[in-house]
């Protein structure tokens, strides 16, 4: 136990609120907006009064998605509200979580100090105010009430203990037992005998309630039997006897089984099955519903020292550089060579091997940076019948912004991200192997999870790491309901993702050394612009590289994007790092030429950005491809070959390499062959030609490398986890809307005889004409029904203005502006008591 969580208010409840209707009648409006921005799912669609809203508050399904975003004392204090009968006092749940002062706890329990125990009490208001602000709780503070659909799900049960272990009441666990048998457990346990059944049942609840009596009644227990009862006192609960409904009396009991269900102390719930009372449990416990109550947040502890911030922002820029860089070259890679979709979604297997191999990366962080550019929404779908993987239009606009913004771009999409990289590879239930970019990564859990890890090292001193196990017990006590489903080796998703996160924080540069980097706190709490933030750290682009004579281009630095682009177009990247080494090859040279590009374009390039002279080996190697190149045309006949040096044909023509070609020659300039055009450049290229492919006119075709896009598309949209949170001008308009449907619902009226007993009033039409031109008349207000376009009914409070041509015009009390009704919509008309 450590620090305090959060800001601490006595829970306050109206007095006299027999519902929680009434009690929710009773709150100003911002207490209403603070619960529908809580819980944004009764926002859908707006209830049309508060006994509407009570009513979804009351849900199960709602319940338990408000109960998942307790932090761990908060739903400690519901489950033992839950363990308490119903209007119970604050000091009893704060004596059930601590215990009572002068009882001795287990030996299993935790041990509370002093300072715990205070601690309890201090944090014990502000987990009753969280409670009762998102409508888990109401009542008056002497007799607190949790929600029905709260109860139901935390009421320990035999058959779901839940958290606390504990199991059901003696009046739960002993329904149906019949009267005589009730009698025969009061007189195994010493007691007198009653009456009836239910004040036998409320003296044996008064019995195991009673310290010292209980306490007694063990005393004479024999040992094997306090050690059953000790190895269910924790949970389960239950445990699993032969003919457990076989009554059993003092007198005829043998083993300490049939000891304890003689005396009540262990209670059939079915012929196999027994279970423990709920309020033996707590006596044996000494009082507690927790073994370990935790009213404070545990803090991180990083056993690494701090490193020094500017070392961290460093080394984070340097990276986000990288990240940016990588993002650039997979995409212009799959520009020039798409590859195909599967069919059920995703990339092949091989596909990713080879772009692994491409980026000279593992495949696992290969996924990532595939998974980071969809998300971004730089990579997507071509939407072909032969669909293929391809750059985005976004990806140009995204080229066009400096480092420092691309960065950013990449950073809130990851953020945001539903799509867990990691999960690339691995088995899902039917054993098949999941594809990157699938349809199977997302996991709802993993924004929240994501920005939750990196929010707790944003509040560690600056320069400081953590590691995935120092910050899980923090995220557990936060949300201990949202751990997701469990692997076989006990690890829950969340406890995958927080590594996952810390792993691609630091392949992002959102971390530098496994601390939180300025640019990322910014990105986290919107204070600043995180590119503003980044943009001093990162290295300042080159415009220059240094030609050396043995064929390769040495970039000192990063180089400006334009100039990267275009010296990866006639020199392959030969290695990486902090100076890229850039090689030049017949092939990548022709590749240039094939792009348009001409020798004396390349000559002028590299002149102007070399820091040194053409070396004379470059200068030759350039001269001597594009002196070959386009002598020989390929076209589509078949295929055909053509070229105005015929002595160069008959060279190709009597190669053995050729002949899987099956050439023949058809004039002296002209050969043909049976194959594709693709498939014969291809093959002269790796004969060492260099030729050049052709349109039907004649004209040399230019590959272009951004020739692959595909049509627009939009960021893949995150899957959300239940409806979003509403913004403040449709929490406004949601509260004044039920409020005005609440004073309709609940308005004294003044009902016309035809219309007592009913929820609409129902009058003639034409009486119904004449009350409401009367009322236009005498500034009179009114409730009327209303049934709308669709078929819906709803009650409304209006003040009439002008009454012709089949509508009424009058101000609607619900929607709090003027409107025009249908009379014929209208089911009838009331005045109202003043």
């Amino acid at each position: 136990m450590t620090t305090q969580q959060g800001p601490q208010r006595q829970a306050k409840s109206p007095a006299g609120a027999r519902t929680l209707a009434e009690e929710l009648r009773a709150r100003p409006d911002d207490d209403l907006v603070a619960l529908l921005r809580s819980r944004p799912d009764l926002l859908n669609p707006v209830p049309g009064d508060l006994t509407q809203l009570t009513a979804r508050l009351s849900s199960r399904a709602s319940a338990l998605r408000a109960l998942e975003r307790l932090d761990r004392f908060t739903l400690q204090t519901a489950e033992a509200l839950a363990a308490l009968p119903d209007a119970s006092s604050p000091t009893a749940v704060r004596t059930l979580l601590a215990g009572p002062a002068k009882v001795k706890p287990h030996p299993e329990a935790t041990p509370l100090s002093a300072a715990d125990r205070a601690a309890v009490a201090a944090a014990l208001p502000r987990a009753l105010a969280t409670l009762r602000d998102r409508a888990l709780l109401w009542g008056p503070d002497n007799g607190l009430r949790l929600v029905i659909a709260a109860r139901e799900a935390l009421a320990p049960t035999a058959a779901n203990p839940g958290r606390t272990g504990l199991g059901p009441t003696f009046a739960e666990a002993s329904t149906g037992m019949s009267p005589a048998r009730l009698q025969q457990l009061l007189a195994s346990a010493g007691q007198p005998a009653t009456p009836d059944p239910v004040t036998a049942v409320a003296a044996f609840t008064t019995l195991l309630g009673d310290r010292a009596r209980c306490e007694a009644l063990l005393a004479t227990a024999p040992e094997p039997a306090l050690r059953l009862l000790d190895r269910l006192v924790w949970g389960p609960p239950t445990g699993t006897v032969p003919d457990a409904t076989r009554p059993v009396t003092a007198q005829d009991a043998q083993s300490p089984v049939e000891w304890l269900l003689a005396r009540g102390l262990l209670l059939p719930t079915s012929p196999g099955s027994v279970v423990l009372p709920r309020e033996l449990a707590l006596h044996l416990r000494g009082g507690r519903s927790h073994r370990t109550v935790e009213p404070l947040q545990p803090e991180p502890a990083p056993a690494a020292a701090p490193r020094d911030p500017g070392t961290v922002d460093g080394a984070a820029a340097g990276q986000a550089h990288t990240a940016v860089r990588t993002v650039e070259e997979l995409l212009e890679l799959w520009g020039l060579t798409p590859p195909p979709t599967l069919r059920a979604g995703g990339l092949g297997v091989r596909d990713l091997k080879r772009t692994a191999q491409a980026l000279e990366s593992t495949e696992q962080t290969t996924a990532f940076w595939l998974e980071l550019a969809h998300t971004s929404g730089l990579l997507a779908p071509d939407g072909e019948v032969d669909e293929h993987w391809a750059p985005t239009p976004g990806y140009d606009e995204w080229l066009r912004l400096d480092t420092a913004a691309r960065w950013t771009v990449l950073a809130r999409a990851w953020l945001a991200a539903t799509r867990v990289p990691a999960l690339a590879g691995t088995a899902d239930g039917k054993g098949k192997q999941r594809a990157a970019l699938g349809p199977e990564l997302d996991r709802t859990l993993a924004p929240s999870v994501r920005r939750a890890a990196l929010a707790l090292l944003a509040e560690l001193p600056p320069g400081t790491a953590a590691t995935p196990a120092e910050l899980l017990p923090t995220l557990r006590w936060q949300r201990p309901l949202r751990g997701g489903p469990t692997d076989p080796d006990g690890r829950d998703l969340r406890e995958h993702l927080v590594g996952w996160t810390l792993a691609e924080a630091e392949l992002l540069g959102v971390t530098g050394r496994g601390a939180l980097a300025a640019p990322a706190r910014a990105l986290l709490t919107a204070e600043a612009d995180p590119a503003t933030v980044l943009a001093p750290l990162l290295p300042q682009p080159l415009d220059h590289v240094i030609l050396q004579p043995d064929l390769t281009a040495i970039a000192p630095g990063p180089l400006l994007t334009p100039l990267a682009q275009a010296l990866a177009l006639c020199a392959d990247i030969e290695s990486k790092g902090g100076a890229t080494v850039y090689r030049f090859t017949p092939e990548s040279v022709r590749r240039a030429l094939d792009a348009g590009r001409s020798a004396a374009d390349l000559r002028a390039f590299l002149d102007q950005h070399s820091r040194t002279p053409l070396p004379q080996p470059l200068g030759y190697l350039i001269d001597d491809v594009a002196r070959r190149h386009g002598l020989l045309r390929v076209g589509a006949a078949s295929s055909y070959l053509r070229c105005d040096d015929p002595a160069l044909l008959n060279e190709i023509l009597a190669d053995r390499r050729s002949a899987d070609l099956r050439l023949r020659l058809l004039a002296p300039t002209v050969l043909a062959a049976q194959a594709a055009p693709d498939v014969l450049l291809g093959t002269l290229r790796s004969m060492g030609y260099a030729p050049a492919a052709e349109s039907a006119e004649g004209d040399v075709l230019i590959t272009r490398p951004d020739s692959h896009r595909t049509p627009p598309r939009a960021a893949p949209v995150p899957v959300p986890d239940g409806p979003p949170t509403p913004d403040d001008t449709l929490l406004a308009a949601a509260v004044k809307a039920i409020r005005a449907g609440d004073r309709a619902a609940t308005a004294v009226r003044r009902e016309p005889a035809a219309a007592t007993g009913r929820q609409l009033p129902r009058t003639a039409a034409a009486e119904t004409l004449a009350t409401l031109q009367t009322a236009v008349l005498l500034g009179e207000r009114m409730w009327i029904g209303y049934l709308n376009a669709e078929g819906l009914a709803s009650q409304r409070i209006i003040d009439p203005v002008k009454v012709e041509g089949g509508y009424v015009t009058a101000f609607d009390h619900h929607d709090g502006e003027l409107r025009t009704f249908a009379l014929h919509r209208i089911t009838g008309v009331a005045e109202l008591d003043e």
